[in-house]
C-alpha cells in the first residue's frame, strides 16, 4: 500500500522517510532505520534486457542514441560543483575563481561548439538544465529553445540534493514553473543534480508531475519504477559514457570520449539486433566544449551516423515509444 507525499508545511507532516509499506526483509531491524524507508529494490523487480521480451523500434530502427547536454548554474558564493584546479593545500576556496571561470568558459564558448556539432550531426538533444540558467544565461537557453532542444528539469542550481532534502518538492515546482515560463512547455523529465537522490526523491518527482527521470544507470533499457503517485519511467543514463567521468574524474586523454563511446555503441548495436538498447551520451560545455576535445565529439557522431537503424531521440520520445511497447502498470 502506498502513501502520497505530504503537501502541507513541513511542521504539519507526519514522520516518514519513505512511502512504500513493504521493504526488503533483509534490511529490517538495522539500527537507526525507519521501517517506512523505501529502498531502490522496493521500487522495481529484477529483470534483464537479455531475458525480457524483446523491444523493437518502428520501421528499420535498431538502436536509440540519447544525447544529453548538461547546462548548470554554479553560484560563485558556494563551493564549485567540480574542481579542475586544486587550491593550495587542498582547501576549498570561496570564491573559487579558477574553477568558476572554467565553468564560465563553457557557457561562453563550449556550449556554442556543442550546438554547432549537434546541428551538423542532425541531432536534437535533451538539455539537462538548472532552471536559474534561464535568467543568468538567457542567450544560451534561448538558442536551445529556438533550436527545438528538449528541456529536462535539473533542479534550480547545481548543488547536492542532500542540501535541499526538506525542500525537494518546492525546488521541483520552482524548476517546472521557470522552464514552463521560458519555453511555453511543461517539462516531463527530471535529472537530479549530480544524479543524486534521497530515498524519497522519486515520490516527489512523480507527485510533481514528471513522467520520467534519468538519474539511474542500472540498465540499457527503460524500466517502470514504483512511486507513491504511481509508476514513473527510468530512462537509462550513463555514468561511464560521460565526460565528467572520463575527463574530470579519471583524467583521460581527449580522444577517450570517441574511442570508449565507439566501443559501447558497437556492443549495444550488436545486442540491439535482438532487442533495442539505448546509448546515452552525457556531455558538459566546460568539458567536451573545449578546443582540444570538440573534434572527437564531432567524429563520434559521424561514426554513429554511418550505421543504419540509428535513431536520435529525446527523453520524451523514448517515453512515448516505450509506453507503447510496455504499457504503464496500473500501480
Amino acid at each position: 500500500m502506498l502513501r502520497r507525499p505530504p503537501t502541507g508545511p513541513r511542521e504539519a507532516r507526519p514522520r516518514w522517510l519513505g512511502l512504500l509499506r513493504v521493504r526488503s526483509e533483509e534490511r529490517r531491524g538495522f539500527e537507526g532505520e525507519d521501517e517506512m524507508t523505501t529502498y531502490p529494490r522496493d521500487r522495481f523487480s529484477y529483470s534483464s534486457p537479455f531475458t525480457r521480451p524483446p523491444l523493437k523500434l518502428p520501421g528499420k530502427g535498431r538502436i536509440i542514441v540519447w544525447s544529453v547536454v548538461n547546462i548548470e548554474e554554479w553560484e560563485i558564493t558556494r563551493p564549485m560543483a567540480r574542481q579542475l584546479s586544486i587550491a593550495p593545500q587542498g582547501q576549498s576556496a570561496i570564491p573559487d575563481m579558477p574553477n568558476w571561470t572554467w565553468y564560465e568558459y563553457g557557457m561562453r564558448v563550449g556550449f556554442w561548439r556543442l550546438m554547432r556539432a549537434l546541428k551538423k550531426a542532425k541531432v536534437t538533444p535533451t538539455m539537462s538544465l538548472n532552471a536559474k540558467v534561464c535568467a543568468t544565461y538567457p542567450e544560451v537557453t534561448g538558442a536551445a529553445r529556438d533550436a527545438g532542444w528538449e528541456f529536462m528539469a535539473h533542479s534550480y542550481v547545481q548543488m547536492p540534493i542532500q542540501q535541499i532534502a526538506d525542500k525537494q518538492r518546492e525546488v521541483m515546482d520552482q524548476s517546472i514553473d521557470i522552464l514552463k515560463d521560458f519555453t511555453g512547455k511543461t517539462p516531463t523529465g527530471w535529472l537530479g543534480p549530480g544524479r543524486g537522490q534521497m530515498y524519497d526523491t522519486l515520490d516527489h518527482v512523480a507527485a510533481a508531475g514528471f513522467t520520467w527521470f534519468g538519474d539511474w544507470v542500472l540498465d540499457d533499457q527503460p524500466i517502470w519504477v514504483k512511486t507513491a503517485s504511481g509508476p514513473i519511467l527510468a530512462v537509462p543514463y550513463s555514468a561511464e559514457i560521460n565526460d565528467i567521468t572520463m575527463m574530470v574524474s579519471h583524467h583521460h586523454e581527449s580522444d577517450v570520449l570517441l574511442e570508449r563511446t565507439k566501443d559501447a555503441f558497437d556492443r549495444l548495436y550488436l545486442e540491439s539486433k535482438e532487442s533495442t538498447r539505448i546509448l546515452a551520451i552525457g556531455v558538459h560545455p566546460y568539458v567536451t566544449g573545449q578546443a582540444h576535445r570538440i573534434k572527437y565529439f564531432e567524429q563520434l557522431y559521424a561514426y554513429i551516423n554511418k550505421h543504419p537503424g540509428v535513431v536520435h531521440w529525446t527523453g520524451q520520445q523514448i517515453y512515448d515509444w516505450y509506453v507503447k511497447q510496455v504499457p504503464k502498470p496500473k500501480s
